[in-house]
């Protein structure tokens, strides 16, 4: 099999089919090492030309929630009280770093995502 960069979507698609016909190799055989060489060049297109945003810090909050079937009630450990837990997931309230800390820890949340800006809605209802 010869491997080659990965230049265009056709390359990527073909790239991808042959990592699946590799998938079961076994360490120390030469189409391991096609396997390994193969998903390093799937892995920089993709870096490239498919990037996932990260999710904003209350959907990856909400998302984990939703993982462990938590609800807001559970939250008030991490965020506070019940009002502060409300504004969080509605946007009214940035997290603090002690609620980033708290969440990372207790949620296993990476604190990378936790700390990126996001849109707050501030717009008063009367």
């Amino acid at each position: 099999m010869q491997i080659k960069p990965i230049k265009t979507e056709q390359d990527y698609q073909a790239a991808l089919s042959q990592l699946e016909t590799l998938w079961d190799a076994q360490e120390g055989t030469d189409e391991f090492d096609q396997l390994d060489v193969l998903a390093t060049l799937i892995e920089a297109y993709e870096r490239k030309h498919h990037q996932i945003e990260a999710p904003d810090p209350v959907q990856a909050i909400l998302f984990r929630m939703e993982q462990e079937g938590l609800t807001p009630s559970d939250m008030t450990k991490y965020l506070g009280n019940k009002s502060k837990v409300s504004e969080v997931l509605n946007y009214k309230r940035a997290l603090s770093i002690t609620m980033i800390r708290k969440l990372a820890t207790g949620l296993d949340i990476d604190p990378a995502i936790l700390i990126n800006n996001y849109q707050l809605n501030t717009s008063v209802r009367l």
